[in-house]
């Protein structure tokens, strides 16, 4: 499959999903994937039982013609459901948070364009009843497509996939302040872990927010109380951190935004997510983002963090591509 998605110009608040749907007996649910965390769409597979897998959707592995073996994860098993069989399914091979895994699905319908300002957040109780793996609602011809996060989805599946930060921050990182973080994100689960790991630390308190847009109107909303004397932004926030897939407002629109802003360029901005690859990091640097690493690996990402904050050396994004 065409990777159209590396097309789009960044921090422009668009995305690109595949849509795919799951069919029961007597319904079809219809999904969708970010297109950035797809590498192809396959035909089934034979595949190879697993020993010990932690979880039943978990069907097995299959050999890639690239010489990786891959496991296969039905979908519709993880969500509950009880797919039925119709002899055309189809695999959806993504590579994610360094690694590859494949999807069954009964089939996919085609790619769509949108902007995120279109993509609804989850209610509590979606959320609840779907394993919170629903990171979104797009409404597309008529349809009511669920986006899924699929990062949840894996890290559940596989641990070591999780969020995680081992062996603390050396007191010896940075100037051994305190400082205050910004965070977005739209997974309640890694607005969780990273509060508590980052706070566990001893180095960072963490100001969360559910989605680009919310984190800038918090930044926003700070400019005016210091606008009427009261604590100035510099002292409120010294960093942000940012998932790139978010409803109404990405990560990347938010860092640019950030970049832009006389206001609050001075702090660096950090992506954190699962978009952060080789193939597409060129995105957050067109966009001026300070770090950037792959979820699961918050050590790397909070270290180096504090060494941009101390030093002052952040980023500003080039004349020639501002907006």
């Amino acid at each position: 499959m065409a990777q159209s998605n590396i097309l789009l110009d960044s921090g422009t608040n668009e995305l690109e999903i595949v849509e795919f749907f799951l069919d029961e007996e007597g319904y079809r649910g219809h999904y969708g994937m970010n297109v950035a965390k797809v590498l192809e769409i396959i035909r089934e597979q034979p595949v190879t039982s697993l020993p010990q897998t932690r979880h039943r959707a978990v069907l097995g592995a299959f050999p890639h013609r690239d010489g990786r073996v891959i496991p296969l994860v039905d979908l519709s098993l993880y969500l509950g459901k009880k797919r039925e069989s119709t002899g055309d399914s189809k695999i959806i091979v993504t590579e994610f948070n360094t690694t590859t895994t494949g999807f069954l699905v009964s089939g996919v319908n085609r790619i769509h364009r949108l902007s995120w300002q279109e993509v609804e957040a989850p209610g509590n109780f979606l959320q609840s009843i779907s394993s919170n793996a629903i990171t979104g609602i797009v409404r597309l011809e008529g349809r009511v497509v669920f986006i899924l996060d699929m990062e949840a989805i894996v890290g559940e599946l596989d641990p070591a996939l999780a969020i995680r930060l081992e062996g603390g921050i050396s007191g010896e990182q940075g100037d051994g302040k305190i400082y205050t973080i910004l965070h977005a994100d739209d997974s309640g689960n890694a607005r969780f872990l990273v509060k508590r790991l980052l706070e566990d630390s001893g180095r960072f308190k963490v100001i969360q927010a559910s989605s680009g847009e919310e984190a800038w109107s918090i930044l926003s909303g700070f400019h005016q109380e210091e606008s009427r004397g009261g604590v100035p932004v510099r002292e409120r926030v010294q960093a942000v951190i940012s998932d790139i897939e978010m409803p109404r407002m990405d990560g990347l629109t938010l860092c640019r935004k950030i970049k832009e802003e006389p206001l609050f360029n001075f702090m660096p901005v950090a992506l954190f997510s699962s978009l952060v690859t080789d193939r597409l990091e060129h995105k957050g640097d067109s966009v001026g983002a300070d770090v950037q690493f792959s979820k699961p690996d918050l050590q790397m990402l909070s270290q180096k963090l504090l060494e941009i904050i101390a030093s002052g050396n952040v980023k500003r994004i080039p004349a020639e591509i501002r907006r």
